[in-house]
Parts: structure tokens; sequence; C-alpha cells
């Protein structure tokens, strides 16, 4: 997941619950599974579900630990209405003592199936607008214990608004009006297909040429002119799925669907699946004129995810069910080699501009320090331990708590394996070789091929000799204050602070004041954080305060770098007033070094390797 997926831990129990004996009636047959979505506008879905059985206890479970979310987060708190039916009468349920996301009931004589109907109450902001919605399956099922989510099959349909066009990777068996019902299949790959759908809908066919396999981009929006993609992004798509192609040399899928919701009223993000892609964005993103940057900065990753993490995931994440608990201590490759590649992909094809691809290498070094002391006492590993019980933050203090460091600082790490395998093989191998072996393999469709920290090592030994193991394990347990630039450096370029402006537009060119006084600013002055040790935190600023003055006048985001510029050639303060819950106070910033922008720059007398890795691939 890119950005990794914010949503509030609903179930955090995690004790492994016994369970009552199961009485699924017999392995292969079909569940059915009907989703009613009629009503999202009043962001409600119904569902029903019959599931043969026979007579005796019987438990069922609510998806709890969701695959790409790396933690216990299934949004049981959402699912209401619950009633179970057996032989035409309601039956009791009662949910487990150590578990909400387990229920109990008992099966009558004379029942071969149960019937179960509730409802799902989608967040506000979370998947669906008045126009549109996106449907992750694991939200509006139920399945029962004992028997691995495999080789459960399902039977899925699908009522949308009388109107509403979808899609998905999803097989389909047969459509009726607004019902759509989908074939047969597992409970893991059902889970693995989300469907978008929307009033305004628009599919794109981003095939290269000579490509067997079908790709496309299906777009749904809150407005008809958002859908508008222009060609040069979809150019720019058709050019990712080729150098997706050429860094992979095989793809493990029957065909592929980016997935686009575009709305200013859903939560954005990016969660992977091994056929498609869920990414949010807002509503005139292919609009604007940064539109290549976002998308760039979202799709790619998510698409790399289908070989990284779907296809080639870590032992510890590949759990048999939705209730056992994964072990995210490898998510510096599941997402940090996904994060390097992805906006290495998004420079090949064309979606980042050369300069663009090194602002944004440039910003995630700044943002990983010097001056960021959470890596003065939280190693990497642990920023990738942690997030089934600490989430992906949010608080505030994130330069102190650290964050899931594993993506932008796996990032950095990755590269620096790119520049190593380059060296050590004299330039005979490369990253793409890396790839090559340790994604490759027959297309069977989606599959996992789990691996393990020492699988990962030998692969890259087979690649390029090295002694990895030391490597990662001194990145991974390292405590150094230091930015991890070395990959940077190995590639030719190094990190410059200057009073130039970030040329990468929107949250990927953080603004001065971060790097500068060390305050990050929402629009309104709220203070999302405060750089411990930095001017601003000196002065009293803290996360979680409301910077409404700047030198006496009302907060404008120009007004506060009108100010920062303006203290280089004065001997007068910052004067911020700030709101402190409900007291106003002064607080005095004494700095005087202008406005501090990072960028790339080159490392006199060593070869432009970064160029190199970056340019485009496909047809060589």
């Amino acid at each position: 997941m890119f950005t990794s997926r914010f949503r509030l831990l609903w179930c955090i129990a995690l004790v492994t619950v016994l369970t009552a004996p199961f009485v699924f009636a017999q392995s292969g047959q079909t569940i059915s599974l009907t989703v009613d979505a009629t009503q999202t506008a009043r962001k409600l879905l119904h569902a029903r579900l019959v599931i043969p059985v026979q007579p005796g206890p019987f438990t069922i479970y609510y998806p709890k630990w969701i695959p790409g979310e790396h933690g216990p987060d299934g949004p049981i708190a959402d699912l209401t209405g619950l009633k179970f039916q057996a032989n035409g009468k309601t039956i009791p349920w009662r949910r487990d003592l150590l578990d909400t996301c387990t229920f109990h009931v008992d099966v009558p004589a004379g029942a071969t199936q149960l019937n179960a109907s509730y409802d799902f109450i989608e967040p506000e902001g979370m998947s669906a607008t008045d126009k549109l919605m996106v449907l992750e399956w694991n939200e509006a099922l139920l399945y029962p214990a004992g028997v691995p989510s495999s080789q459960l099959t399902y039977q899925a349909s699908l009522v949308l608004p009388d109107g509403w066009k979808y899609g998905t990777s999803l097989p389909v068996a047969s459509e009726s009006g607004n019902q759509i019902s989908f074939k047969p299949i597992s409970l893991e790959l059902l889970v693995d297909s989300p469907v978008i759908a929307g009033q305004y809908y628009r599919a794109i066919d981003i095939t290269p040429p000579g490509e067997p396999i079908h790709h496309e981009i299906d777009l749904a929006a809150d407005s008809e002119a958002a859908l508008n993609m222009s060609p040069e992004i979809q150019r720019d798509l058709t050019n990712l799925v080729a150098e997706s192609g050429a860094l992979f040399g095989t793809r493990h899928y029957r065909d592929y669907h980016f997935l686009l919701a575009l709305s200013d009223h859903v939560q954005h993000f990016g969660l992977e699946h091994h056929e498609s892609n869920d990414s949010r964005l807002p509503e005139r993103a292919l609009l604007e004129p940064s539109a290549g940057v976002m998308v760039g900065g979202l799709l790619p990753h998510e698409f790399v995810h289908s070989w990284n993490g779907k296809f080639r995931r870590p032992a510890d994440l590949a759990t048999p069910d939705f209730e056992k608990p994964m072990e995210d201590d490898l998510l510096w490759v599941y997402e940090g080699l996904t994060e390097y590649l992805g906006p290495m992909l998004a420079a090949r094809s064309g979606l980042f501009t050369p300069d663009q691809y090194r602002e944004y290498l440039a910003n995630a070094a700044a943002m990983l320090g010097p001056g960021r002391p959470g890596r003065t006492w939280r190693p990497l590993l642990d920023t990738a331990v942690a997030v089934p019980g600490m989430g992906y933050g949010g608080r505030g203090w994130t330069n102190w708590r650290r964050a899931e460091d594993y993506y932008d600082e796996g990032d950095l790490m990755w590269l620096q394996v790119a520049t190593i395998i380059h060296d050590t093989t004299h330039g005979q191998k490369s990253i793409d070789d890396f790839c090559h072996a340790f994604h490759g393999g027959p297309n069977n469709g989606p599959e996992v091929k789990t691996y393990t920290f020492d699988d990962l090592v030998t692969t890259l030994n087979q690649v390029a000799p090295y002694d990895w193991a030391t490597f990662f394990h001194q990145h991974l347990d390292s405590t150094s204050p230091d930015m991890p630039e070395g990959g940077l450096e190995n590639a030719g370029w190094k990190v410059e602070f200057n009073d130039k402006p970030s040329r990468l537009p929107g949250r990927h060119g953080m603004a001065s004041n971060a790097y500068s006084i060390g305050l990050q600013l929402a629009e309104d002055g709220t203070v999302g954080d405060s750089i411990v040790g930095s001017p601003a935190f000196d002065a009293g600023i803290s996360p979680g305060m409301k910077v409404v003055g700047v030198n006496g006048r009302v907060y404008t985001r120009d007004g506060l770098e009108d100010a920062i510029k303006a203290a280089q050639d004065s001997t007068a303060p910052i004067t911020l007033l700030v709101v402190d819950d409900d007291y106003y106070r002064t607080a005095t910033v004494q700095y005087r070094g202008g406005d501090r922008y990072p960028h790339l720059v080159r490392e006199d007398g060593k070869p432009d390797y970064l160029s190199e890795l970056s340019k485009a691939h496909a047809g060589q």
C-alpha cells in the first residue's frame, strides 16, 4: 500500500482464538454473496450470504488482517444489522469474548444452509459518494472458520444503482439490468479483486502494441469533466505497462486494471491487488498541469506491487486466512523496494520528467534527516515491525516518533543496492537483472511465491556477489542521525539545500519552512509537525497548535515565506501568533538562514548512473 491506507485499528486483539468445531458442509461447495450497492448515496451497502453447513456449533469471521494494509484494521465497527437464519427461522449469535471479528452460532438440526444478512456503513469520506463507489469485498463479507481462504469458493453478485458502469479484474458470468454476477472464485482472489463503479465512468485501453495481456485504466469520478484524461497521460501510462514488462521480464496476472477514483470526497490513497489496484486522487487530478506527477506518484507504486508484494510475498505476510496475524519485518522489501521501483518506472515512462524524479528523491532524503531526531533512537526495522500495533502515525511529532520510514528510506536503500550491483559487476548487471531473477518465472495467473530474508540475500548474491546480509542489517538496525544518501552519492548526485523552490508540485515538494524554521503546516496554519531542535520548536511551537499570525499580520503561507526571506537581512526575529488550545500566545523564532529547499546536484568526478537507471528501457 502506498501511502499506505489510513484507518482506525478497529480490531486490535492479537490473540489466537480457539474456535468451535467447524461445520461448513464440505470442501468444494460454493458460498453465495450478494452485495446491494443501490444505497451508495446514503453510504450503505446491504449484503446477503448463503453458506452450506451441517448442524452444530459454527464459527464465522469478519476479515480482520487485510492484505496490503499490514495490520488488523478490518472495519468491524461498520458492520451492522447482522442476522442469521436457518430453516426459515432467525437464530441467535454471540461475539467472541477475545476477538470482535469472530462470531459463533449454533446451526439447528436439519439445516443445510446458513443465511446471513447485514449492512456495511461506508465511513464518511472513505470509499463512496453520490456518484461513485469502490467496493473492497473484505468490507462486505463473512467467511467460515477452519478452511484456508484459498480453498473457499464464492459466487459473488453486485447490484449497482441504475445507469452506473463498473470496472474490475473479476471475470463476469452474466449481467442483467443493474446486477452483475461474477464467476465462482476463491475467497483469497475475491478479496484481492475490488470493483469501481459510478455514474461517470470511463475505461481506457493502455495495452502497448504487441503486448498480449490486456491492460486498462477504469476511471470513476464525481463529474464527467474529470474523466478527460489527456492523450499525454494515456501515452505515459501505456509506456508504464511496457516499462514494467522490461523491468520484470514477465507478468503474473490474466489482465490488469488500474482502478482510479477521482473525488474530493473519498480518502486519497492507493491499495495494491494482484490484477488491479484501488487508487484515489482529487476530482480534477487529471485536469491539472501536475497530472503526471500526481499519477506517477501513485499508480506505478501500486502496479509494481503486482510483482513485489502480491506475487513475491514475505512468508510471514502470506497467512492462510484473514484472522491470522501478519509479521511485518520485511516491509522494507514489500514497500521499500516498491517505493524505489515505482518512481523509477514513473521516470522511465515519462510520468515524471528526469528533473521531477531527482526532486522526488531529494525530498525523500531531506525528510529523513539531518535534524530528524527519531532516527537516533528508533531503527528503520522497527518502523516496519511496529505497524500492526501502531498504525501509520498521523498524530503529530512524526520527526520524533518516526512513521512508516520503510517507504522512503527503503527507496534510498534500494537505490544503493542498485548502485552496488552496477559497481561490483563493473556495469554487467543492474537492478533489472535482480528483478528478473527474483520476480520472474512463467505467468500462471495470480499466484503467491513466498520468500524469506535468506531467499532475498541468496538471489542478490546470484546477481552480484556481496555481503548483502551485513549491508541490510547495518541499514535496518542503525540509529545514526545522518541522512541516508549513500545510494544518491554512488549514483553521482548529492542533496544540496538552497533558496530555489522545489520544482515538484503538490505534496512531494515541501514548503521552505519545513527545512528552515522546522515547521510543517497545513494550509490553514495548523502545525502538523515541529522538528525537535529546530528554531520553531525552540520557540515553543508544537504539533496541534495553529499559526494565525506572522509578524503582526494574519497568517498566510506566502506571508510566512516572505518573513523567512526578510529575516536574512534583519536583526529582528520572526514573530508568530499561535493558538494553543483556547489560548493565544506569541512565539519568537530566531532564524536567519533564509529559504531552504532540497535539490540534487551532480557530484564532481562521478559518473551519472542515476540518469542511466531512470531512462526508458522498453524496446532496448
